[in-house]
């Protein structure tokens, strides 16, 4: 009902762009179901909260969609070659033009939905993530770089992406350079107030990220020192910087504008 006009999060646990994506896991809604999800948000809108016409239109145009993808299409499908077929199918600049190409596909059709305002994260540095860095393919305290330099066709793609969706009349995309912000936190963490880089707070095994964090594990007792959280994800620290460099940060943050002077059109 009224708790929808709050916001709606869409996201689920290891979806990915691409339908397959953490198909090894069960369950999960991929960016398409995502989508479509959405799109039922926008007939329950119109017709159980009563918004409709120009009122809705008005709503979905203030209103800001996040998209945060990309990440798992690599680190639970094209990073897992025993699984998943992708890495012998593309090089890796043709299975990032793959994904982005899907992923406009979804972009526009959220448009067409009546969205105007998107913010659409970059991928991080996934080289230094401990589920990586515990893989053995680089020593324990490097990145595995070969990850880190596959990540570039994704990002830049998505970078010209922005500029080419903003032609359409009204819009208003920004990208989230979250591959920068985050090397600079790696390559300056005292400056953050971070001390430990290269392993989990909650995790077990190599760089605690062979496992990641499960219920009923005990995790660290400092965790704000901790620029990871688990074997995948940023700790709440890390993540509260990458949110304040969306919000007001400069271009070379958040491009072309960001998420603050993104509130200031109606």
């Amino acid at each position: 009902g009224a708790r929808l006009l709050g916001g709606v999060n869409y996201a689920s646990a290891a979806a990915g762009i691409l339908d397959e994506t953490g198909q090894h896991y069960g369950q999960r809604y991929s960016l398409r179901q995502q989508v479509a999800n959405f799109e039922t948000t926008v007939y329950q809108l119109r017709t159980t909260v009563g918004m409709g016409g120009g009122n809705l239109s008005n709503f979905l145009g203030k209103s800001m969609a996040v998209l945060v993808f990309g990440s798992n299409d690599y680190i639970n499908n094209y990073l897992m070659p025993a699984i998943y077929s992708s890495s012998y199918n593309y090089s890796p600049p043709q299975f990032a033009n793959l994904l982005l190409n899907n992923y406009a596909r979804q972009l526009v059709a959220l448009y067409g939905l009546g969205l105007r305002k998107f913010l659409l994260a970059g991928i991080g540095p996934l080289g230094c993530i401990p589920n990586q860095r515990a893989s053995g393919q680089s020593p324990p305290d490097r990145c595995v770089d070969y990850v880190n330099e596959m990540l570039g066709t994704f990002n830049e793609g998505l970078h010209s992406l922005v500029d080419q969706l903003n032609r359409q009349p009204g819009a208003m995309y920004a990208f989230g350079n979250t591959y920068a912000a985050v090397g600079d936190i790696l390559n300056n963490p005292a400056t953050y107030g971070f001390n430990v880089v290269d392993r989990g707070c909650c995790g077990i095994g190599r760089n605690q990220g062979q496992i990641t964090c499960l219920p009923f594990a005990i995790p660290c007792t400092n965790r704000n020192v901790f620029v990871f959280w688990d074997a995948f994800h940023p700790t709440q620290s890390v993540n509260n910087i990458l949110a304040r460099r969306a919000f007001s940060g400069p271009p070379r943050d958040c491009y072309p504008i960001n998420v603050q002077q993104m509130t200031l059109f109606s």
